[in-house]
Parts: C-alpha cells; sequence; structure tokens
C-alpha cells in the first residue's frame, strides 16, 4: 500500500499455463472457447485468468494467456504464455517445454537434469486444470512455449542456476504478490542446493551480480557463489537449513560495514548507518573528532576509505571485516563459520578477516 494505492496482484506464469492448457483442452474436446478460465492453486484457491487468443495447429488446439505481473516487477510480465493440446491415450499427461521455456542443465534444482524448466506446483495446477476439461477417454500431450522467454531469461538468475534457453514456469500459489520479498527470497535459495549439488559445503555469498564476476575474477569456483541481495540474515539462515558450514561474505564495503553493525537486510531503505559505523570503527582505533566528522559528511563509502587513507587508517576496513563476520557468526547462533572479504567498487579486495582467507584458500581463490 504504497502512499494509500493498493498495489495489484498478478498471476504467475504456472497458473497463466494452467489456464492456457485448461483453455486449449476445451477447444479441443468440447468445442467451447471461454473467454476466461478459472484454475485452482494448492491452497484450494481459485484464480480467474483471461484467455487472449485461440489458435489451430495440426491434431489439436491452443490458448494464450498473456502474462500478467501486477504491479510487480516482473520481467515476464507482458510475455504471451502459449500453451498447445493434442490428444493421447487415456490416462497420459505429458508436459513438454517448447520455445523460450528453458532446460534444466545442473543437478539440486527440483526439476531433473534434462527436463523443462516446469516446477512441481506449475505442473500439478496444470494437471489439475486439465482434468476438469478432459473427457475419460482422452489423455493429452502439452507444449507449452513462450515467445521472448529467451530474451527474458538473460534478465533473471536463471542461467546462472544451469536454466538455459529461456524462462522458468514457476508459482508455489499461482499469484504474484507485488513487490514481494518471500517471492525474491525463494528464487535466492535454490541457488545453495546446486552448491550442494555441485559437492560445496562452503559457499560465497555475495549481494550482487559485480561481486559475482569479481568472485570469479579472483578465482573463487561459480557453483560456490551465491547471490544474496539485500537479504543477508534470510540466506545466512538458508545455509544454516540446508547444511551449509562455512560462509564467505564477499562484496562492496558499503554493503557489507552494515552487516557490521547487526544489519542483516542491507536495502538502503532498511538501514543506512554506513557513516555511523564507519566513524565509529575509526574512532575506536584512534581517530580525532575532525576525521570522525569528516566521514560522517560523506556520501558514499568510496569518499569515507579515501579519508582513512589521508589519516592513515588501513586498519578499519580490517576490523570491519571482523566485526562483519563475528556479528553474522552470532545471528547464526554459531551454527557457521563466517568469513568477510571487503572489494572497492572497482573490485579490489580492500580487507579480508582470517576466516575468509582460510575460506576462501579452501575454494581456491587467488589473492
Amino acid at each position: 500500500m504504497p502512499r494509500n494505492k493498493k498495489l495489484r496482484t498478478g498471476i504467475t506464469t504456472g497458473a497463466s499455463a494452467a489456464a492456457a492448457a485448461k483453455a486449449a483442452a476445451s477447444a479441443l474436446f468440447s468445442g467451447l472457447f471461454p473467454a476466461n478460465v478459472t484454475v485452482v492453486n494448492p491452497a484450494g484457491d481459485e484464480i480467474k485468468v483471461p484467455i487472449n487468443r485461440y489458435y489451430d495447429l495440426p491434431g489439436g488446439k491452443g490458448a494464450v494467456v498473456i502474462k500478467d505481473g501486477g504491479d510487480d516487477p516482473d520481467v515476464t510480465n507482458g510475455l504471451e504464455i502459449t500453451v498447445s493440446v493434442s490428444p493421447a491415450p487415456k490416462g497420459s499427461i505429458t508436459l513438454r517445454g517448447g520455445e523460450g521455456v528453458g532446460i534444466v542443465t545442473r543437478p539440486g534444482l527440483q526439476v531433473p537434469v534434462g527436463k523443462p524448466a516446469i516446477n512441481p506446483v506449475p505442473e500439478q495446477m496444470i494437471k489439475t486444470a486439465l482434468a476438469e476439461v478432459l473427457p475419460e477417454e482422452h489423455g493429452c500431450t502439452v507444449t507449452i512455449s513462450v515467445p521472448g522467454g529467451v530474451k527474458a531469461a538473460e534478465r533473471t538468475l536463471n542461467p546462472r542456476m544451469g536454466i538455459l534457453g529461456g524462462i522458468s514456469i514457476l508459482g508455489t500459489t499461482g499469484i504474484v504478490r507485488p513487490m514481494s520479498e518471500e517471492a525474491f527470497k525463494d528464487s535466492l535459495a535454490p541457488q545453495l542446493d546446486l552448491a550442494l549439488a555441485a559437492g560445496f559445503k562452503s559457499v560465497v555469498l555475495t549481494p550482487g551480480r559485480m561481486g559475482w564476476r569479481n568472485a570469479l575474477h579472483y578465482g573463487l569456483p561459480e557453483n560456490a557463489v551465491v547471490e544474496m541481495s539485500n537479504f543477508v540474515g534470510f540466506m545466512l539462515d538458508a545455509c544454516v537449513d540446508k547444511g551449509i558450514n562455512k560462509v564467505l561474505l564477499w562484496g562492496h564495503h558499503g554493503k557489507l560495514i552494515k552487516v557490521a553493525a547487526g544489519i542483516f537486510h542491507t536495502h538502503s531503505r532498511i538501514a543506512d548507518a554506513r557513516g555511523e559505523t564507519m566513524a565509529a570503527l575509526a574512532a575506536s582505533l584512534g581517530a580525532g573528532r575532525e576525521t570522525v566528522r569528516s566521514i560522517m559528511n560523506c556520501n558514499t563509502t568510496e569518499a569515507m576509505t579515501q579519508i582513512l587513507d589521508e589519516h592513515n587508517l588501513p586498519g578499519v576496513l580490517e576490523l570491519a571485516a571482523r566485526r562483519a563476520s563475528s556479528r553474522a557468526a552470532e545471528y547464526t547462533k554459531g551454527r557457521l563459520i563466517v568469513g568477510t572479504a571487503l572489494l572497492s567498487m572497482d573490485g579490489r579486495l580492500v580487507a579480508a578477516d582470517r576466516q575468509a582467507h582460510e575460506i576462501g584458500s579452501e575454494l581456491g581463490w587467488r589473492v
């Protein structure tokens, strides 16, 4: 409810595919072409989905739903979820991925390697929807395509997660909640499953793609590097839950210095104590009043580190790394060994604590 405006919910790719499949099967087997169809999510909630259009194909029918992300900033919003249905023997429902639907190429996800990226809940929603309109004497073959899905997937984590050639058919409720942090978190945690499947019990958590690229530059193994966005605490908990033993926090000091202050959601609108934290650490190492005031007056941590250099206070970033690690370990109640490595904006490693060097060396970094 930003500024008293109610945000509009949307429909997931999974619910869109289920609706298009139900509509196509209705057209094929009953000769009915509904303008809207209703599908049911696992909780029993009904979701009404408009059908954009129908089309013919040899021996079958197809239907198209326009993906509606509501007021969520969804890269799949506006894409055509296109589903074709053709007859098959009784009792058989086969799902296939067509153009724009990715293929899973790495173990550790909910979908086996070599299969189209249609997650289990959407698959069940599709089959439930089809069962409502399929005649008893028929099964069907269902092909889901997403024109434009290859391009859209470039803006998602799919390439990093080994899902190649398109988007995933996703959704656990069928409904897109605008600006949903829970949905974003749910998209991040599976990266840990991929790391475990690749044999890693130690992982690198980094805020974003800049940190990820720099991690590879320093020789850290790609399969062990996991994006956490702003959700430091959530991803630390996920590491514990999934049996990870060690974590290397890796990223720009502007993000990770917040962890040194015990901040585990690092979005600037949630918490921005960079200047206060840097100033306090500098003061603890003997910085004078004017130096502390100068740090507090800076808008960026890059400017703060210039002041540290000018006043010969290189130990401040080392202290920040140690405190970030200790605060993160405390957050997990000692269930993780944590190290922290801080980078400058141009990707230089400017500080790392002892645990960071130990974990990084085990993972093969080149420092």
